[in-house]
């Protein structure tokens, strides 16, 4: 049986705060776009923001005051701890490992106490949450994983790639669990830079669009539990995680390449880990942020790997914006509800199609065969990463 074992997930985006809640969002075509209510910004563009504030998040998961945790750190630790209420687990496993993506980690704690830490000693505390490490870490504490734990941080690719090094480690008997994903959260650093790099919409995105203008951000956390066969036994599995692929377009620091060398290579890869042909994939869950750069890459990537038949596609960021490190554990989650109730998933917003490719994503909500998704994540500095999720059979 190919493939990496999913037993377990746990989602919380600007779309509710369980599986459950987002798989109503989806099937409803209800987005999670609105205006910053929690974020401090002078910015008035559309984000997708969870609107639980860092207190009203502490409280639900039982931690008091004073404590470390990032907002970052918040959102893990609620989308791991709905993994360990579905488990049948009172405590994971001596041995369970933790990989968590992120782009910016804690950062949000810095700019909050920045000025702060020289005349206030209860906030120094938060100096270590620079580094994305810390958030990991402080997850990792909340569930006493002492296992291996690590960071990947990759820019928009984080949580696919952490995926991947997980099935990695599973596949060659490192470990025989390990918890995946992503953590990120809204910021005034991410909201001004892409703001300055002109590449946010001052509309709901409108992926694959020959007018679209850019994108909107969000924040989420979404976690998947790995575990090789003979751990995992008589359970429940959700999915497989049948192949994946990373390559670097090496083009330019925040821009894909014109003809999407990375995302080809990717996807590419993906394929022949997973052994199965271009016409065995049912549906692409696609980057697809709303920029022009990226939207137009993607496409003529999916147009040389799938020529003129390229399979059911859809961008989800409609729903959630765009979640940076968390947005492949995001996906990930999406691409296995998609495969459990055989369905396709709808691109908001879109009117007409790019003049250069000519693609057209799916734009109602389709009951279809799906056994198997290829969802891409792709990154600053061209860090391209594709997975294949499947069925269990």
């Amino acid at each position: 049986m190919p493939g990496v074992a999913v037993t377990g997930m746990g989602i919380i985006s600007s779309l509710g705060t369980s599986t459950a809640e987002h798989l109503k969002a989806l099937k409803s075509e209800k987005d999670g776009i609105t205006t910053p209510e929690i974020l401090e910004t002078s910015l008035d563009l559309p984000v997708a923001e969870i609107k639980l504030t860092n207190r009203e998040l502490a409280e639900i998961l039982h931690i008091s005051e004073p404590h470390a945790c990032t907002r970052a750190a918040l959102l893990g630790i609620h989308a791991v701890r709905q993994l360990l209420q579905h488990s049948g687990w009172e405590k994971f496993p001596e041995g369970t490992g933790f990989i968590s993506g992120t782009s910016v980690g804690g950062i949000d704690a810095t700019e909050k106490y920045y000025y702060e830490y020289a005349a206030e000693s209860s906030t120094r505390r938060f100096i270590k949450a620079q580094h994305p490490g810390f958030t990991t870490d402080q997850i990792a504490g909340y569930f006493s994983l002492n296992s291996m734990v690590t960071t990947i941080n990759t820019a928009c690719s984080s949580a696919a790639n952490a995926i991947m090094q997980g099935a990695r480690l599973i596949e060659s008997g490192k470990l025989k669990r390990v918890i995946v994903g992503g953590t990120d959260c809204l910021t005034r650093f991410t909201l001004n830079g892409f703001h300055s790099l002109k590449i946010l919409s001052e509309t709901k995105n409108r992926a694959f669009d020959e007018d679209r203008d850019g994108l909107n951000l969000g924040e989420a956390a979404a976690f998947l539990m790995l575990e090789a066969d003979e751990a995992c036994q008589t359970k429940n599995v959700l999915g497989r995680v049948a192949g994946y692929g990373n390559a670097n377009d090496a083009f330019h620091q925040t821009a894909s390449s014109e003809n999407g060398e990375g995302a080809f290579l990717a996807i590419q890869k993906a394929l022949n880990k997973a052994n199965v042909s271009a016409s065995e994939i049912d549906y692409i869950n696609a980057h697809g942020t709303g920029t022009i750069n990226n939207d137009l890459s993607e496409s003529h990537a999916l147009k040389r790997v799938f020529g003129e038949k390229v399979p059911t596609f859809s961008s989800t960021k409609g729903f959630t914006g765009h979640t940076l490190g968390a947005a492949g554990g995001v996906e990930a989650v999406f691409s296995l509800l998609a495969i459990q109730h055989q369905l396709q998933f709808p691109n908001l917003n879109f009117k007409k199609p790019i003049k250069d490719t000519g693609l057209s994503p799916v734009t109602d909500l389709s009951s279809a065969k799906v056994n198997r998704v290829l969802s891409n994540s792709f990154g600053f500095g061209g860090n391209c990463t594709s997975l294949i999720l499947s069925d269990n059979d």
